[in-house]
């Protein structure tokens, strides 16, 4: 299992005319938090990109509890629970400042040979990285 947390302000924008976090930003802010996941291991999207694989979404659950305010920091939890293959699953655990849990997300997304345009194997490299985790 690989874990990783990220935090992220709630920006004005974000928000509705009751100061909560609009319930669309979600999904962006579980992009932010998968992107800086995967940074951690020294790999990006653009990386993989530049190697032939894209990592489109291709299923998204979530679960609001409580709401994310504005100018709150929120510390997003991402989790992957088990080694990727041609399809990589993300959890997704929201905590406000007080350290509440506030909201749970999913993603599925799949590796795309972009010349094939069909599922493929991550890259060598990014299983590589992930490997130590999950032996």
């Amino acid at each position: 299992m690989f874990s990783h947390e990220t935090k992220i302000r709630v920006r004005y924008g974000e928000t509705d005319q009751m100061g909560y976090m609009y319930y669309g930003n979600y999904a962006e802010f579980y992009e932010v938090a998968r992107v800086e996941m995967l940074r951690s291991i020294g790999m990006t999207y653009k990386g993989m990109e530049e190697q032939g694989v894209m990592m489109p979404v291709l299923e998204m659950h979530c679960k609001y509890l409580k709401p994310a305010l504005y100018d709150e920091e929120i510390t997003i939890k991402t989790t992957i629970e088990k080694k990727p293959g041609v399809r990589i699953h993300f959890r997704y655990q929201f905590f406000n400042e007080k350290n509440e849990y506030i909201h749970e997300g999913e993603t599925t997304l799949v590796f795309i040979d972009m010349q094939k345009n069909r599922p493929c194997m991550p890259p060598q490299q990014f299983q590589d990285r992930l490997n130590p985790y999950f032996d």
